[in-house]
């Protein structure tokens, strides 16, 4: 990515002096405190989270290449590559790395032991490993918990008032993320609940995307989609095979669904990502990671997408509308 580019991705004068290279910085007096920002997806996807979180840190009194320099690098949704920029940013001696999603979590977390790291979302972190407990992290690990599991039950329950005719159900996913796999099984069991066969698109690296849906093209009515930095960074790709395959798609965050899913039903992340920076405005001003508690969510929204329905011949109900917290015409 071009360097303009770049500064376009947090946008002012305030990025650009963040992202000056760091040869240059390093000739400043005086070491600033370092935040390291692991980016789990891609510069595109992450420009509204990195807005965020730059934002409400100048709100909490950090002035960008004043008071704190931050580190910008993407994954991509690729687990190699996370692993890369954590030992990097170990070897640069951040005072914080932020990331997010579970994969990237562990590598950061893998890489070192003494830098605190701080998740703007991540689902089932208990589960994943990442934190002790939710109310005591215990290490150098906290963040905000995504709480996928607990909405799949409501996901289904959406999906079936947009598709009446719903029988069988796609499960898009990456399994190598331990998040997703409890997702999973959360999706699965209210299916069974709700009388839905479940048909497995499994998912590893990005090349795994197109044999996923065409498995599951014609012998699906629907598809779920579970929250994966893999998985949004090649929302657009994911989008359009789901649209050629005639698939409507429900996934656990809404940007997907202003990208061009069907529909989403989840927290905000640039939200969470405006939390993460009062973590790190804590953590910075001398409170240690094992005792702030991992945060939970306050909101969620439902999105639908009415040119994505259009395109799919969906008749979306006003009732349904009505519901929703943003409406993509």
């Amino acid at each position: 990515m071009r360097r303009r580019e770049v500064i376009a991705l947090v946008g002012g004068a305030a990025a650009s002096s963040l992202l000056r290279p760091l040869a240059t910085r390093a000739q400043q007096p005086g070491k600033l405190p370092t935040i390291g920002y692991l980016g789990a997806t891609s510069p595109a996807v992450d420009r509204p989270r990195v807005a965020a979180f730059v934002k409400r840190l100048g709100e909490l009194g950090w002035a960008m290449d004043s008071s704190v320099r931050i580190e910008l690098r993407w994954a991509e949704g690729r687990a190699e590559r996370a692993r890369e920029i954590a030992a990097e940013f170990v070897q640069l001696k951040v005072d914080v790395i932020v990331t997010a999603g579970s994969v990237d979590v562990l590598a950061a977390k893998q890489a070192t032991t003494s830098i605190p790291i701080v998740f703007a979302a991540a689902g089932d972190p208990v589960g994943s490993g990442l934190v002790e407990s939710l109310s005591r992290p215990g290490g150098n690990v906290t963040g905000l918990s995504l709480q996928q599991p607990d909405t799949a039950t409501k996901r289904l329950s959406l999906l079936q008032k947009m598709v009446p005719g719903l029988h069988r159900l796609g499960i898009l996913g990456n399994f190598t993320a331990r998040s997703v796999t409890v997702e999973i099984g959360e999706v699965q069991m209210a299916a069974g609940k709700l009388g839905l066969e479940t048909i497995m698109a499994e998912l590893r690296r990005a090349e795994d995307i197109e044999p996923a849906i065409e498995a599951v093209k014609g012998r699906a009515d629907a598809l779920y989609v579970c929250a994966d930095p893999l998985v949004t960074t090649h929302e657009d790709r994911i989008n359009n095979l789901a649209l050629s395959a005639r698939l409507p798609t429900m996934y656990a965050l809404p940007e997907n669904a202003v990208a061009g899913g069907l529909m989403a039903y989840g927290v905000d992340i640039p939200d969470l990502c405006r939390r993460a920076a009062e973590i790190v405005d804590k953590i910075l001003r001398g409170a240690k990671p094992a005792d702030i508690p991992v945060e939970q969510p306050n909101t969620f929204k439902l999105v639908i997408n009415l040119k994505t329905a259009k395109a799919l011949g969906i008749d979306v109900p006003y009732p349904m509308q009505l519901l929703a917290d943003e409406v993509i015409e």
